[in-house]
């Protein structure tokens, strides 16, 4: 929905590649697999609706919106809502209050957040974006893929189970911005500059007594960008990305990120699924969209929607499966490319989806793309051709 940038086709290096090869998952293992994804997309709304609610009625999230974006924002700003679930005291989180450097401070510079893109209308309403008003209620923002960490943020901060003790935690929560830094330094050269705020979030977060007492293993974080977007490798091409989660300090921490590393460096880290659109602040919100699914006609046996990619993998299976959409009378193509502002229109995408039965899902600029969860939300039946699908749970899945 959103360009980004290109990432390497192979960011596994050749001695993983021989695990890789040795997997040889038959037809059950894929099936179970899949039904425990599906599963997973389950929970994780229940997780975002129920287990990160507002702590009471009257309390709103912290919200930020840059002066020059504040008559760009939806009158009301942030919702209230009701709140579900109570802490039970099991788990007890606090949330570190970082220097700004290290995350509001980022958002002063919105319009040059990412290299492509002006984040200033994204990064509004804590991270959900601008309402969208063509969908029929107000549950509904243009919220970019890649600000999961604005929107963890805002909601650990109003979650039930926060404490402002820290003698009293048992997880520390390290609210970094770093996928809204890294994408602003794509195109930085020199690669000491590149790493410079992580290296100094680590030497900040060492010196700290509660750091100290577990050597950040009860500590965690949330990134809104793939794996990939933090750990550059010393050889092979450049496509932007720093070392954060290289960094040993950072390895004894737990990492959410959107796609995960799936082999042994990435232990230490858990799949999140892209933000969807839709952040129902109800029970009816939420019920009322299931049940128009469930009810949605799908006149469409299976839809595609995207555009050639480069790569010879990439563009190879995207030729046949677009060259085969347009010959089926029983598919609905929506090709993205220059100018085809409808690829970038949520109403139009969902509205898409919503009306198929399948939808094919191809390789992004990394192995998944966001599409998979929107296909997910408009209740289509998602169809991957992306290599290796076996991994979709190894990325998604705790």
């Amino acid at each position: 929905m959103f360009f980004r940038k290109q990432v390497p086709a192979t960011p596994w290096p050749q001695e993983e590649e021989h695990s890789k090869n040795k997997e040889s998952p038959n037809r059950y293992f894929i099936s179970r697999n899949i039904v425990l994804f599906l599963l997973f997309l389950s929970a994780w709304f229940l997780v975002l609706f129920g287990c990160f609610q507002p702590r009471s009625s009257t309390t709103k999230p912290r919200t930020y919106i840059p002066s020059h974006t504040a008559q760009e924002a939806h009158p009301n700003d942030v919702k209230t809502v009701t709140p579900i679930l109570k802490c039970d005291g099991s788990v007890s989180v606090y949330v570190y209050s970082l220097p700004p450097e290290f995350n509001v401070g980022l958002l002063e510079d919105c319009h040059h957040l990412n290299v492509y893109t002006d984040m200033c209308p994204h990064v509004a309403n804590c991270g959900l974006g601008q309402p969208l008003s063509n969908m029929g209620s107000t549950s509904w923002f243009f919220t970019h893929q890649f600000i999961a960490e604005m929107i963890f943020h805002a909601r650990v901060e109003n979650h039930q189970c926060r404490t402002l003790d820290p003698e009293r935690a048992n997880l520390f929560y390290v609210p970094f911005y770093g996928g809204l830094h890294v994408s602003s330094k794509f195109r930085e050269p020199d690669l000491e500059a590149r790493d410079a705020l992580a290296v100094r979030l680590i030497d900040y977060l060492q010196a700290q007594p509660w750091w100290q007492k577990r050597q950040g293993k009860d500590h965690f974080l949330a990134l809104g960008r793939t794996a990939w977007d933090f750990m550059r490798r010393d050889s092979g091409p450049d496509f932007g990305a720093n070392s954060l989660l290289n960094l040993a300090p950072v390895q004894n921490m737990s990492v959410l990120t959107v796609e995960r590393h799936p082999w042994k460096k990435g232990s230490n880290q858990h799949g999140i699924p892209y933000p969807s659109y839709f952040h129902p602040s109800t029970s009816d919100d939420l019920l009322t969209w299931q049940n128009n699914m469930m009810m949605s006609e799908r006149p469409h046996l299976w839809s595609f929607i995207g555009g050639p990619r480069k790569g010879l993998e990439k563009a190879a299976i995207r030729e046949k499966i677009i060259g085969q959409c347009t010959e089926s009378t029983r598919c609905h193509l929506v090709k993205c490319g220059s100018g085809a502002n409808q690829c970038y229109q949520p109403s139009e995408v969902l509205s898409v989806m919503r009306r198929s039965q399948f939808c094919l899902q191809a390789a992004g600029d990394s192995y998944t793309t966001r599409s998979t969860f929107d296909s997910v939300l408009a209740g289509c039946c998602t169809r991957c051709s992306f290599r290796p699908t076996r991994l979709i749970p190894q990325w998604y899945l705790p």
